[in-house]
């Protein structure tokens, strides 16, 4: 099962007629590692998990194991030769079949002995907690049941890489989270490479090592969840991971690492964040169109030394801990805002805010991949 040091994934290109969805993807994933792919329906995250897993032939580019080519375009190994475990959003079950043949399934085909395929099996469902439904059906479970009884079938046969396709989408929420913590504990339990696809920021945020976040089959950026989560790299970022704040600003002043801004009648100051400091500068100096970004949850109500603005309530809504406000600066300018403040609100009620200068992130329009 960690019979290699990494997976090299190198100027991968696919098309789908005269589309490209897959534009030169590189990415090298270390042994153990749980990487997320993450993005928009149709930013090419499940191409890119199925030219892998090798169920898809891909137009350009290779995919390496250390020294071993398993895909170059004209050297194939095919999928059953990889020892890769994939499941699937759909769970793809037998329907036919008990959980245990279910499970027993991918042993069977490799022709392992009867003791240990049942061995295995019982091993696998009692790490998904399974043991009690050996004999059931697919159609007497429910669908977190089938979502664990095919991830024992993937991790018992104990892949080298195992690929997950947006395999909670099809659960409600709180079956969700307590799958999400099932596999978090799978992965730290046995340390299978793991590279799992979603379009779900929570999800990436909770399971991942790092995240590679898509856009229109390019990726975006790469990168631990706290820095994907605190240090987008660029407006389509900021804004998948819970940026909603987002203005065109004109530039007044620019002083090291601070810069003050318009925003309509209003003034604001940001402090740049020093790995895009220099990013930034360059982009004021080739006069190119900046645009702010800020979190709900930075905004503070209430006024500050700077950075203080009116907002005009059109919306609140009580989410339990947090309130959830929407509304407006400026007369036009909308605005978002999540507090643990416990207030009541109408529409039209004005309010003062205040925004951290330290929580706004700045970004040139064309950094958009």
């Amino acid at each position: 099962m960690k019979d290699f040091k990494e997976i090299k994934i190198q100027n991968l290109v696919k098309y789908y007629g005269n589309r490209k969805v897959v534009d030169n993807f590189n990415l090298t994933i270390k042994n153990g590692e749980f990487i997320t792919l993450l993005g928009p329906s149709g930013c090419g995250k499940t191409t890119i998990l199925n030219s892998i897993a090798g169920l898809i032939p891909i137009d350009g580019g290779s995919i390496y194991i250390d020294d071993e080519c398993i895909d170059d375009g004209k050297r194939f190994i095919p999928p059953e030769k990889r020892n890769f475990g994939m499941v699937f959003q759909n769970y793809a079950l037998f329907p036919h079949l008990t959980v245990f043949e279910n499970v027993a399934f991918g042993l069977r085909i490799r022709k392992f002995p009867p003791s240990e395929i049942r061995e295995r099996v019982i091993n696998a469902l009692r790490m998904v907690h399974l043991e009690e439904h050996i004999d059931k059906y697919p159609r007497q479970l429910s669908g977190g049941e089938q979502q664990r009884t095919a991830l024992a079938r993937c991790i018992v046969t104990e892949p080298r890489l195992m690929l997950l396709d947006e395999p909670l989408s099809n659960l409600d929420a709180l079956l969700r989270i307590e799958m999400r913590y099932e596999l978090k504990a799978i992965h730290e339990k046995l340390g299978i490479t793991t590279i799992y696809v979603t379009h779900d920021q929570q999800e990436a945020l909770a399971l991942s090592d790092r995240i590679v976040v898509l856009n229109k089959g390019k990726i975006q950026q790469i990168g631990t969840p706290e820095e994907i989560y605190s240090y987008p790299r660029n407006l389509f970022v900021a804004h998948f991971l819970g940026f909603r704040n987002i203005w065109n600003v004109d530039v007044i002043h620019v002083k090291d690492g601070e810069i003050e801004f318009k925003l309509g009648d209003f003034i604001l100051n940001a402090v740049l964040n020093e790995k895009y400091k220099e990013h930034i500068h360059n982009s004021i100096r080739d006069k190119k169109k900046l645009y702010i970004s800020i979190r709900p949850e930075d905004i503070k109500i209430g006024e500050g030394p700077i950075n203080s603005l009116e907002m005009r309530v059109e919306v609140m809504e009580y989410l339990g801990q947090v309130r959830q406000l929407w509304g407006y600066i400026n007369g036009n300018l909308r605005i978002e805002i999540s507090t643990f403040e416990k207030i009541i609100l109408n529409p039209g009620d004005k309010i003062k805010i205040y925004i951290p200068p330290e929580r706004i992130l700045v970004f040139p329009e064309e950094d958009v991949q």
